[in-house]
């Protein structure tokens, strides 16, 4: 007869308390290594209005440059949410919820940062090498982006059930 409390045929010998605390803190630290990646691009981002070049951008790069603004808020705010989540529902024993909005969260956040990435690379391109460097590298790589964040992950998930 096996223990209700451990988690069978997880590879570890961990009741489900500990794997919930276990998959919580390994969700914190994925979150801080995506925080200090977003703050970077978020620097970069508000220090360029204070450079003189930034008076010639166009009408497109302007757009470009305040949708990145806004896409660093908003993924900023959601690496933050669980954080936030944690201290509301703290103490009251719902740990396994906290774990599974985190990871849901923390998936969405890590799709913010690639549109992110995106669009700072093109907005980057598109100031330096123009507009159609600007759209190609915006959009090689979001192809790149979807294939690591996306693809790779459900290929190796498949490889894995099947294996």
């Amino acid at each position: 007869m096996t223990d209700p409390e451990v988690t069978p045929g997880n590879g570890r010998d961990e009741t489900v308390e500990q794997q919930m605390d276990r998959n919580w803190m390994e969700l914190i630290q994925e979150l801080r290594v995506l925080q200090t990646g977003v703050q970077i691009l978020a620097g970069f981002l508000l220090t360029l209005p204070f450079q003189s070049r930034f008076e010639e951008l166009d009408t497109f790069q302007v757009r470009l440059y305040l949708t990145n603004v806004v896409l660093a808020a908003l993924t900023t705010a959601l690496i933050l949410l669980p954080v936030s989540v944690h201290r509301r529902l703290f103490r009251q024993r719902l740990k396994a919820t906290l774990v599974s909005s985190a990871d849901r969260i923390t998936k969405i956040a890590l799709g913010g940062v690639a549109l992110l990435s995106v669009g700072t690379s093109a907005l980057v391109f598109d100031v330096t090498a123009g507009r159609d460097a600007g759209l190609t590298a915006g959009g090689a790589l979001l192809a790149v982006l979807l294939i690591l964040l996306v693809v790779v992950p459900v290929q190796l998930n498949r490889r894995a059930t099947r294996g």
